[in-house]
């Protein structure tokens, strides 16, 4: 009867140093962290924030109807932009922070980059509508595009995002395709749908 050979290793396991239990634990560790902040969402927007940006919309609003001038109405509401995203961020920045997150997590980047696309491409025509006299069509690009932005943002975010994003859409359509005052239409969306929906953010997630 012959003698079985001894066993051997496949070669690519002989000569290969043992992982120690404690690499295996912090390899572990690091997918579960990963994988943790790959599948949650980000709950930092302050509803604070969406209300401030509301209320200083309605007055570019009332201030803008007033207008006579196309380029003094377009400078309000370019003002009235930069005061809503310094006003935005900073509470979304300061929420994060009392939440003990930082603004440098997966989920964060990933709801501003799904955000900024559609953002940036309203800026773009924004430019190009202003240069070649088209103002009155602003109000629904920028309606529609914000709405756009709002939606795939909120595939990273708080639920009822993707519905505000929705019924920015349909301000937008209004805008471009109805008879109805577009001033009337921005002061709903920029102004009164912050203000509600930031109303529902402040009290179901905080901020």
């Amino acid at each position: 009867m012959p003698i079985p050979s001894k066993t051997r290793l496949p070669p690519d396991i002989q000569g290969s140093e043992p992982i120690s239990l404690a690499e295996r634990a912090e390899d572990n560790l690091r997918f579960i962290r990963s994988t943790m902040e790959n599948a949650a969402v980000f709950t930092g927007l302050s509803g604070i924030g969406y209300m401030l940006t509301g209320i200083t919309a309605l007055l570019a609003a009332w201030f803008a109807a007033r207008q006579q001038d196309p380029e003094i109405w377009f400078a309000i509401w370019m003002g009235e932009l930069a005061l809503a995203t310094t006003l935005a961020s900073s509470f979304t920045w300061f929420k994060t922070q009392q939440q003990g997150r930082s603004l440098r997590q997966i989920t964060i980047k990933k709801l501003v980059s799904a955000f900024l696309p559609a953002m940036l491409a309203g800026a773009l025509l924004s430019l190009v509508f202003f240069r070649e006299q088209l103002i009155t069509l602003l109000p629904g690009v920028w309606l529609s595009l914000y709405g756009a932005a709002v939606i795939t943002a909120g595939a990273w975010s708080i639920r009822i995002l993707p519905i505000m994003g929705a019924m920015f859409m349909v301000l937008g359509a209004l805008a471009l395709l109805s008879p109805i005052s577009t001033d009337w239409l921005m002061a709903i969306g920029f102004g009164g749908l912050h203000i509600v929906f930031g109303i529902v953010i402040w009290r179901h997630y905080g901020g």
